[in-house]
């Protein structure tokens, strides 16, 4: 719940949004056709007879991209529709060869699921809330027109055309744009964990049409405008913003809102009319007779089922029943490449809450500083969980522990090897230790005198003072204990 509001001069409005994400389908070919689909191809290098609708060709469904998204509904515990059926949507464009685009308007693959966004207080998130999903669609993506390489001529690239898209349409579940970019990153988490889409939204493979309504609180829904192609979280905040200010200031100066598509301009977090909004019945949809309708059987059902990892929430709750903090078992699952390694870490034997808590800041620090993604750590799983042991057995402190860690970074050594080449292993022994409290002590009158006087807050002085003179490899606990026993 959020209590997100637009104050304008007539009081209060509340905001209604609801998102149609697409999702390009991870698979080795378009939706109808045999063509590649690899970004970034030179222009026109992946297009089949098929995509460039060329006479007498005929689509054939691709498998794969049928299955992801039927494993993509099941992560959202959505309704899969055993009979589902293509339409066309009838519309002229330039980058659209066929005249139409081959989708699901009537009988869609998957229907209602929902998924749910966590409680942020930073965001103005008060608790945790379900937004319902009301289906997933297949469809065809369009080609693309580039209007910036010719001085009066815009080219045309069919390499999109055909490429296989999930539609996943929310209700209007959101009131804010925390709660828009929550769905949107939780989405792209369960996407990416199923590996359905790589949820890359730089490169188009996901993108955002933002539905946007105003109202007072209590009232009917207002006339809704879609944002169009948004490709980033912060955009699709951003859009949300501007747009619900627009419409309060367009009700309350006596004006109206129009029904119409919108696109966002990044560069000025600004939106602007690209055209009326067209109803369905505009695009004359009817079903698609090229093609027969989808009927899957169980067996097929049961293979995408079991084909389903450990999705973010049951991976949170695992973490948090294994003394993980709520933070940091929030962090860990963000993304899953994270979470992945951290589980590899898990099973080369860390323990969990010492592991989630340097993970969170050592290592995720370190890749920070060194502007690597997790994938590519210089410091592997198995080598974090031997410098985690080394410090869980009392080889080395946790000080000393920071120390060969920046080594393992820069030379790839394991842990051990590097407390070994360099001496850095802890001492336990308590005549060495007593002999340098002692010292520490005669150095250090005043200070002794004003503990013993009742200045209790020396005692992390004199800790200090002995773990600088042993060069950091007492053990801290062994110091503490003899430490008390030499103030007495």
């Amino acid at each position: 719940m959020t209590d997100y509001r637009i104050k304008g001069e007539t009081g209060e409005w509340e905001v209604v949004i609801g998102l149609e994400v697409h999702a390009q389908v991870t698979s080795n070919a378009k939706l109808f056709s045999g063509a590649a689909t690899a970004f970034g191809a030179e222009p026109n290098t992946q297009v089949s007879l098929v995509d460039a609708a060329m006479p007498g060709m005929l689509p054939v469904p691709n498998r794969e991209c049928i299955r992801q998204a039927v494993r993509t509904g099941m992560a959202i515990d959505a309704q899969i529709n055993k009979w589902s059926r293509f339409d066309r949507k009838n519309y002229f464009y330039a980058d659209l060869p066929q005249g139409y685009q081959i989708s699901q308007l009537y009988h869609p693959l998957v229907g209602e699921g929902s998924l749910t966004i966590e409680a942020d207080e930073k965001a103005g998130i008060k608790e945790a809330k379900r937004i319902a999903i009301e289906r997933i669609h297949v469809e065809q993506d369009a080609g693309k027109l580039m209007h910036d390489q010719h001085p009066t001529m815009s080219f045309v690239d069919l390499n999109r055309s055909g490429v296989a898209l999930m539609e996943i349409v929310s209700k209007p579940d959101m009131r804010s744009p925390a709660e828009a970019g929550a769905y949107l990153r939780k989405l792209r988490a369960i996407l990416r964990y199923v590996g359905s889409c790589d949820g890359n939204m730089e490169e188009g493979s996901m993108r955002a049409d933002v539905n946007v309504s105003v109202r007072k609180p209590g009232d009917p829904l207002g006339t809704r405008t879609e944002t169009k192609n948004v490709n980033s979280v912060r955009f699709v905040m951003q859009a949300i913003e501007y747009e619900a200010k627009r419409q309060v200031e367009v009700l309350e100066s006596g004006g109206t809102v129009d029904q119409e598509t919108r696109l966002f301009n990044p560069d000025s977090g600004t939106t602007r009319t690209m055209r009326s909004k067209e109803d369905a019945h505009d695009y004359r949809y009817f079903p698609d007779p090229d093609l027969l309708p989808l009927e899957l059987d169980d067996a097929f059902l049961d293979e995408c089922r079991a084909s389903l990892p450990e999705l973010p929430d049951a991976k949170r709750a695992r973490y948090e029943a294994a003394g993980i903090s709520a933070y940091n078992a929030g962090v860990l699952t963000a993304e899953v490449e994270s979470a992945r390694w951290f589980d590899a870490l898990l099973d080369a034997g860390a323990e969990p809450k010492a592991a989630a808590n340097w993970m969170t800041s050592e290592l995720f620090g370190a890749l920070n500083r060194l502007g690597r993604e997790i994938a590519d750590s210089p410091v592997g799983p198995a080598q974090a969980a031997e410098l985690l042991g080394l410090v869980a057995d009392g080889t080395i402190s946790g000080s000393i522990a920071k120390q060969v860690f920046e080594i393992m970074l820069e030379t790839g050594d394991d842990a051990a090897k590097i407390v070994e080449d360099k001496g850095l292993r802890q001492t336990s022994d308590t005549g060495a230790i007593e002999a340098v409290i002692a010292e520490v002590l005669a150095k250090n009158p005043n200070q002794l005198e004003q503990y013993r006087g009742g200045k209790e807050a020396l005692f992390g002085f004199f800790v200090g003072q002995t773990m600088k003179a042993m060069q950091g490899k007492a053990n801290p606990q062994v110091v503490n204990e003899l430490l008390k026993k030499a103030l007495g």
